[in-house]
C-alpha cells in the first residue's frame, strides 16, 4: 500500500500583484454580505458569522488603502 499523503493545513498566498489582492477582497467582503443578508432570517448565528468575516476583510482593506 502506497503512502498517502494530506494537504490539509496547507496554504496558497492571495496574489502578489496588490490590485488584484484588493479587489479578490472587495468581491469576498460583499459576498459576505450578502450571504449574511440572505441567511439574516433563518440563522441568526451564520448571518453574525459572515458578518464577523467581512468586518474583518473591511478591516484588512482599510490596511491597505
Amino acid at each position: 500500500m502506497k503512502n498517502q499523503y494530506c494537504k490539509v493545513g496547507n496554504t496558497t498566498p492571495l496574489l502578489t500583484n496588490e490590485e488584484s489582492m484588493i479587489s479578490l477582497l472587495e468581491r469576498r467582503y460583499n459576498s459576505f454580505l450578502e450571504m449574511a443578508a440572505q441567511i439574516g432570517n433563518t440563522n441568526t448565528k451564520l448571518a453574525e458569522f459572515l458578518e464577523f468575516k467581512a468586518l474583518k476583510i473591511r478591516r484588512t482593506l482599510e490596511k491597505l488603502a
